[in-house]
């Protein structure tokens, strides 16, 4: 079997900028590659164009293209002609892309294409309650017509995306994103910064990060000594306009919680880990995702987390067990499961353990990656028939 996937993020030195998305498709790729799936990864909206071969995976960079007008066509059906020669050449037997953007509407391929709902513009809007340009939603609705089959991380991600597309719910198959569990060992669980919280995550508004500032007001009132470290890319702000999202949210923290807020800005991943082993508890206010890939790498690093409890959240974690859930505007609440962590070292402990059994029993990638492989075999079957 020969899988390829059509991304525009991949973590890898080569590659500027990668998210969740990146990540999941990372840790998908390298566990096929382990069961001797053969993966070609597509990599488009690239500076040049680079074909090169490593830990088994052949990669090839297809690079920006520039047009006079309607790129928005011409772009994809270059990325299209370029992919049907290496599939014909390659002999590559199913094609894997996600919805974000509609990249591959207006693209026709002689083999399957599985869409993943990683999530879509269309998926966020209507999760943040705001307008969708109506290009995007076309463009994202087209590739979602033209797809064989769709895979969703979570049962949640999977039900509203069919419902905005207009699919069939039991089209789609729920598998979630996997982890590779000896790449998130923590064997010191009980040393950690006493009354240090972490945030993880690009600092933009559906992320929850204006909700950041009460909270950690609301915690300083009983740990007047609490830090906050905050770790993300700052994106622009849609509703205002500002190029800085976190120059929005550094103005609401109150004068004398500010010194102890640090913005350390976007950190290589490998780095990231430590973080995660250094704080006393994560915490994920988020108010869009499809099933928040930080948070289960805090989890599985024995991590106690507060979480946002929105609908895909409900599949992460037992709340009260394995993690808390609470609703990202719930400031309050947020603040109360907090103090309540920072003040009981043994629920820290315990729950960071049952957090770490959690994501071994759902999330583990060796065993994600058959659910992968039998979805993919059951595709090209009944492609023959």
């Amino acid at each position: 079997m020969h899988i390829a996937f059509i991304t525009p993020e991949y973590p890898h030195p080569k590659i500027k900028n990668s998210g969740g998305l990146g990540t999941s498709i990372k840790n998908l790729v390298a566990a096929l590659v382990s069961q001797r799936i053969e993966v070609t990864v597509f990599v488009y909206g690239q500076q040049n164009a680079e074909f090169f071969k490593e830990n088994g995976v052949t990669f090839h960079f297809i690079p920006n293209q520039n047009y006079r007008f309607a790129k928005w066509f011409f772009y994809r059906k270059y990325i299209q002609k370029y992919i049907n020669k290496v599939v014909e050449t390659q002999k590559i037997d199913l094609l894997e892309a996600a919805d974000w953007t509609g990249i591959t509407a207006f693209m026709k391929f002689k083999i399957p294409l599985v869409i993943r709902f990683h999530g879509s513009d269309t998926y966020f809007c209507h999760l943040e309650q705001r307008p969708q340009k109506r290009k995007n939603f076309w463009f994202e609705k087209l590739a979602v017509q033209n797809a064989t089959a769709f895979i969703a991380p979570t049962q949640f991600a999977g039900e509203v995306s069919a419902k905005l597309f207009s699919i069939p719910a039991e089209k789609v198959t729920t598998i979630h994103y996997g982890l590779t569990l000896s790449n998130f060992v923590n064997t010191t669980p009980e040393q950690f910064e006493t009354e240090t919280l972490l945030y993880l995550g690009t600092v933009i508004r559906k992320k929850g990060v204006f909700e950041l500032p009460t909270i950690f007001n609301e915690v300083r009132k009983q740990f007047p000594k609490a830090k906050l470290i905050i770790i993300g890319n700052d994106a622009p702000d849609i509703q205002t306009g500002s190029q800085s999202t976190w120059s929005l949210v550094e103005k609401l923290f109150a004068k004398e919680a500010l010194p102890f807020v640090t913005f350390l800005g976007k950190k290589p991943y490998e780095e990231v880990q430590n973080y995660i082993k250094k704080a006393h508890v994560c915490l994920f206010p988020t108010y869009a995702e499809t099933l928040g890939m930080v948070t289960i790498e805090a989890m599985a690093l024995q991590k106690p987390v507060v979480n946002s409890n929105i609908g895909w959240a409900n599949e992460l974690l037992i709340d009260g067990e394995s993690g808390f859930l609470v609703h990202p505007s719930d400031h309050t609440l947020f603040a109360e499961k907090i103090v309540t962590l920072f003040s009981d070292r043994a629920l820290c402990s315990k729950m960071g353990q049952l957090a770490n059994k959690r994501v071994a029993a759902v999330f583990d990638i060796d065993k994600k990656v058959r659910e992968n492989i039998s979805f993919y075999s059951s595709i090209l079957e009944s492609e023959k028939n």
